[in-house]
C-alpha cells in the first residue's frame, strides 16, 4: 500500500481512539507498518507502554467525551479512528455514545480531519432501528451521527469478530469449551456472517486512504455464513473437543441468556447481556463494496475454521512469563495484548509460591537447575510416583526419562515427563508439561532478589485446561497443590540455604529430597 503525503512531504497523522481496547490496540501496529503516523488518545497513557510500538507512536492523554483533550489530540490529524463505545458501564450506555460521538464528530471537523472511520456494528436488514437491540442501535445511531458530522466518515459494519481476546469471541470460546452438552436459547438459530479480526484491520488501515467523495457505510465480513449453533460445533472441532450437543429451548429469553452465559463464561454480566440480546438479530452483509478500495488479496476474506485456528495457534504468554512471545503451541490461547482483559484468550489456572531464601540467589539458581532426574523434585515423593505411573498407564512418558545431563539444562533437554521451553541462566527455568493431560501445563521457577536484596524464589504452575475434562482435572488435583507445590517451594529454598558458600558451582544434590515440612 502506498500511503499518500498529506502536503507538507510527511505521511498522513492518524488519530486512534480506543488503542488500549481490543481493536485498537491491533491497528495501530498495523497502520505504522503501513507507512502511517499515528498518535494514540487514552484516558490511561501508562496503559500503552508495554505494547512493542509504544516509542513508534505518539500517546496523549484524553477523552473522546472532553471537548478540550479532545481537539488537542485531533490538532493536525489527516484521518481519526473512533473506535470506543461505552458498551458494559451501565444502563445509560447509548446516551454515553450518543453525547461522544456528537463531540467527536464536532471537533474532528473543526480541526480540519479529512476523514474520520468507524468500526460499528452489523444491523439487520429491514429492521427499523427503533426495534434493535440497545447494543446494534448504538452502534447505528453513532455511525449516522459521525456520518452527519461534515466530515467524510467510512461506517464499517461488522458482526461477531474472530479473534482471541474479542468480546463476542471469548463468548462463542467458553461456552464451547466448557459445555459439552447444551441447553440453549433460540438465538443459536440466528444466522450471523463472522469476519475474521485480521480483515477487519486489513478493512480499517485501507480505509485510511479512502477518496474523499466517499462518505458512507460498509459491511464487511467473511465468507461463511453460519448459525451460532454452527459456530459452536465448528469451534469444536478446530479446537479438537468431542462434538458438542446443542439443544435450543424457548424458554430463554435474552435476559435469561445473559445470566446464563454469565454463569458459564467469565464475560462481564455488563457485556454479555448486550451481546445476548443482539444475537436475536439475523446479521448477513448485504454488500461488499469495501472490495472495490481495498481490493482482498489471496486467501481473504479468511474462512470461519481458519479464523479460529489462527485465534487459538499461540501461548498466552502474558500469563505464561513476560506476556510477549513468539513460542507456538498448537491449541494454546493466542495473541494477547497488555491491555486485553483478563477474561481474554481463554481460561488459564495458575499455583503460585513465592519464599525468601536464607542464601544467595547462586545457590538458589543451583537447586532450580540441578532439579529433576537423581536429584527429584523436593516434594512429596509418592505424590510424583503415583503421577508417573498413571501418566504411563495411559500412555504416556512417566518419570522415566529423567535428565540427558546431570550438570547442566538446555532448552529443548527433557526432564521426567517435563520438557524445558525455555531457561535464563539464573533466573528463570520454565518446564512444559509432556505428561497426558486435558490441557497444557507448565512449571516455572525464578531466582530473584527483592526491592530489599534478599533472594527470593518464586514458583507458578499453570493449566490452560482443554474442555470441560481439562477443567474438572484442574480442580479434581487442586486440594493437593499445598502438598505437591508448597512443599516444593519450601524444599527448594531450604536446600539453598543449606548450601556452603564456598561449595563448587554447579547443580547441588539436594538436602531435603522428598522431605515434607509442616509450618
Amino acid at each position: 500500500m502506498t500511503v499518500p503525503e498529506d502536503g507538507t512531504g510527511r505521511a498522513p497523522l492518524c488519530l486512534v481512539t480506543g488503542a488500549t481496547g481490543y481493536v485498537g490496540g491491533r491497528l495501530v501496529p498495523d497502520l505504522l507498518d503501513a507507512g502511517y503516523r499515528v498518535r494514540c488518545l487514552a484516558r490511561s497513557p501508562d496503559r500503552l507502554r508495554d505494547h512493542p510500538w509504544a516509542e513508534r507512536a505518539e500517546v496523549v492523554r484524553g477523552d473522546v467525551t472532553d471537548p478540550v483533550s479532545l481537539a488537542a489530540a485531533l490538532h493536525g490529524a489527516d484521518v481519526a479512528y473512533y473506535l470506543v463505545h461505552a458498551l458494559g458501564t451501565g444502563r445509560d450506555f447509548e446516551e454515553t455514545d450518543r453525547k461522544a460521538a456528537r463531540t467527536f464528530g464536532e471537533r474532528a471537523r473543526a480541526s480540519g480531519v479529512r476523514r474520520i472511520v468507524y468500526l460499528g456494528g452489523l444491523t439487520p436488514a429491514g429492521v427499523p432501528e427503533r426495534k434493535l437491540s440497545p447494543h446494534l442501535r448504538s452502534r447505528a445511531e453513532v455511525g449516522r451521527i459521525l456520518l452527519e458530522s461534515g466530515v467524510p466518515t467510512a461506517v464499517l459494519r461488522a458482526a461477531v469478530v474472530i479473534g482471541s481476546g474479542s468480546a463476542s469471541f471469548e463468548m462463542l470460546r467458553h461456552l464451547t469449551e466448557r459445555l459439552p452438552v447444551m441447553v440453549t436459547p433460540r438465538w443459536v438459530h440466528t444466522r450471523i456472517q463472522p469476519v475474521a479480526v485480521r480483515d477487519v484491520l486489513r478493512a480499517l488501515v485501507g480505509a485510511a486512504g479512502l477518496p474523499e467523495d466517499v462518505s458512507r457505510t460498509f459491511d464487511i465480513g467473511g465468507p461463511d455464513v453460519l448459525t451460532y449453533r454452527d459456530m459452536m460445533v465448528r469451534y469444536a472441532a478446530v479446537a479438537g473437543l468431542p462434538r458438542r450437543v446443542i439443544v435450543p429451548v424457548p424458554v430463554l429469553t435474552p435476559g435469561l441468556s445473559s445470566h446464563w452465559v454469565g454463569l458459564v463464561t467469565p464475560v462481564p454480566a455488563g457485556i454479555a447481556r448486550p451481546l445476548t440480546e443482539s444475537l436475536r438479530h439475523e446479521v448477513v452483509c448485504r454488500e461488499h463494496d469495501i472490495a472495490r478500495y481495498v481490493p482482498d488479496p489471496p486467501g481473504h476474506p479468511i474462512g470461519f475454521d481458519e479464523a479460529v485456528r489462527l485465534a487459538l495457534k499461540r501461548v498466552r504468554e502474558a500469563d505464561v512469563a513476560t506476556r510477549w512471545s513468539s513460542a507456538s503451541v498448537p491449541g494454546a490461547p493466542s495473541d494477547p495484548l497488555p491491555t486485553d482483559p483478563d477474561w481474554a484468550g481463554g481460561s488459564l489456572y495458575t499455583d503460585v509460591r513465592e519464599r525468601t531464601v536464607d542464601a544467595p540467589r547462586a545457590s538458589l539458581w543451583r537447586v532450580v537447575e540441578g532439579i529433576g532426574g537423581d536429584h527429584g523434585w523436593y516434594s512429596f515423593p509418592l505424590a510424583w510416583t503415583v503421577r508417573g505411573l498413571l501418566d504411563r498407564l495411559v500412555g504416556g512418558v512417566g518419570l522415566r526419562r529423567g535428565r540427558r545431563d546431570a550438570s547442566r539444562l538446555r532448552v529443548g533437554d527433557s526432564l521426567d515427563f517435563w520438557r524445558v521451553e525455555e531457561i535464563e541462566p539464573g533466573r528463570l527455568l520454565r518446564l512444559r508439561a509432556e505428561m497426558r493431560l486435558p490441557g497444557l501445563a507448565w512449571l516455572e521457577m525464578y531466582a530473584e532478589t527483592d526491592d530489599a536484596g534478599r533472594t527470593r524464589y518464586r514458583q507458578r504452575a499453570l493449566f490452560h485446561p482443554h474442555g470441560l475434562l481439562g477443567h474438572l482435572y484442574w480442580w479434581a488435583v487442586a486440594p493437593f497443590h499445598a502438598v505437591v507445590f508448597g512443599g516444593m517451594a519450601r524444599n527448594i529454598a531450604r536446600t539453598a540455604a543449606s548450601i556452603p558458600a564456598s561449595a563448587p558451582n554447579s547443580p547441588t544434590t539436594p538436602t531435603h529430597k522428598g522431605q515434607i515440612s509442616a509450618e
